[in-house]
């Protein structure tokens, strides 16, 4: 048998195809690349691991099952299956529209869709992975769930209460990521900051991290997904001295306005922001900061969202990206607030905030020419080096681009040495010292 397995959705989703992929590799099934082309000769299964967090994510599931499902139809693949988020959010609705799937399974659902596909499920591998990433970087899921209440957030009612992941088995499943060549961990969680708190009734994030950095064979490690309320001191700490922590904090602030944040049920305000803010820059000096916003969320006029601008105008953030508000039924903002926002006002308040913050970016990359650098080589092609520093990780953020006329086998994953030479909104451009 024949597996091709399709990743939509988060990284957090793609850990989960990572450990599934793995039960088929060990049973003997052969693993289809992930991006090949449905075709004659292909994959006789193909599994798709779906996302259902905001309307355009799950259209873009929706849309990947059509395709695999007309595949179906043409004879190119003999079965077809679904799980993640959609499958455990809409598994009747999309059962009944979508009946040509073979089967639906919930996000955690590995058994049930192992002994479809005649596979039985191996708890000696648990914590073993098929990376699907290069092999020099992997996520690193340290907990399920949330419990926290953002307003607009679906994802616990889908993925449930948060439940840590004890440290013994991450340290072990990050020893064997290393034993495989593995040199950049990228710790992620939908709340990397509440690790912790309810296997050890405190906040082991920090801990966590610094026992990671002593695996042989980790370079770098990398904290995705911070929660900003009671951010733990002891982590900028550590950061602040741990050669192997990246200077690098991903934390979604989603506003600043105090009554907009509150309609979201997030317990916090622009004064606290700010102080955040200017915490992580005062304790960790050189900090790369990623943050995200919602636009157009219930109770955002004009001047919230101006308020909003300025204080993205005043914090300079690194990379920031940004989202409009999705209503996604069962969460408390559609069960209390009404979506009375025009999409057309959502998209320009957008634009207006990309646009601001791509002069941000600009000026920020353009500070570093003439810096030297610290990359780590992602690829070689078409005569470049992708290469990135401690501060960009991957998927997310820019590159460093090397022009290079022929690059030595088995560059990828080295760590090379460069001068910062030319910038853009989004890259850099360098050369190797």
């Amino acid at each position: 048998m024949k597996v091709q397995l399709i990743t939509l959705g988060c990284s957090k989703n793609r850990v989960d195809s990572e450990h599934l992929l793995c039960q088929l590799a060990a049973s003997g099934i052969e693993i289809c690349p992930e991006e090949a082309p449905f075709a004659p000769g292909g994959a006789d299964v193909v599994i798709l691991n779906t996302c259902g967090f905001i309307a355009d994510a799950k259209q873009e599931s929706i849309d990947a099952i059509l395709q695999a499902v007309e595949a179906k139809k043409q004879g190119f693949v003999k079965r077809v299956y679904a799980f993640g988020c959609l499958s455990q959010r809409y598994p009747a609705e999309l059962k009944a529209e979508i009946p040509e799937v073979d089967g639906f399974f919930g996000a955690n659902d590995f058994k049930g869709l192992l002994a479809a596909l005649g596979v039985k499920y191996s708890p000696a591998l648990e914590f073993r992975r098929h990376l699907t990433t290069p092999r020099h970087y992997a996520y690193l899921k340290i907990s399920e769930g949330c419990d926290r209440a953002c307003s607009y957030c679906a994802i616990p009612g889908i993925r449930g209460r948060h439940v840590s992941v004890d440290m013994e088995a991450l340290s072990d499943e990050a020893s064997s990521l290393a034993e495989s060549g593995v040199k950049e961990l990228i710790v992620v969680a939908q709340d990397t900051t509440y690790y912790g708190l309810d296997l050890y009734r405190k906040r082991m994030i920090a801990p966590l991290l610094d026992r990671l950095s002593q695996i042989k064979g980790i370079e770098w490690i990398r904290l995705h997904y911070s929660y900003p309320e009671a951010f733990p001191e002891d982590l900028l700490d550590l950061m602040a001295v741990n050669p192997k922590i990246c200077k690098y904090i991903d934390i979604p602030l989603q506003h600043c306005d105090a009554k907009v944040l509150g309609m979201m049920r997030r317990p916090s305000d622009e004064a606290q922001m700010r102080s955040l803010v200017e915490k992580f820059r005062t304790k960790v000096p050189g900090v790369a900061l990623r943050t995200t916003m919602i636009v157009g969320h219930p109770g955002e006029t004009e001047r919230e969202f101006k308020r909003l601008l300025q204080y993205v105008k005043d914090m300079r953030f690194e990379r920031l990206g940004a989202f409009t508000y999705s209503e996604e039924e069962g969460t408390y903002g559609a069960l209390n607030f009404k979506d009375t926002i025009p999409e057309r006002v959502k998209q320009e308040r957008y634009d207006r905030l990309m646009e601001l913050q791509s002069g941000i970016s600009l000026a920020y990359n353009t500070s570093r020419i003439g810096s030297q650098e610290r990359v780590i080589v992602d690829s070689f092609e078409d005569g470049n080096l992708f290469c990135r520093t401690s501060k960009e990780s991957p998927e997310v953020d820019g590159q460093v681009i090397i022009p290079l006329k022929a690059a030595p086998a088995g560059i990828e994953g080295c760590f090379i040495n460069v001068k910062i030479t030319d910038a853009d909104y989004y890259d850099l451009s360098a050369q190797i010292i």
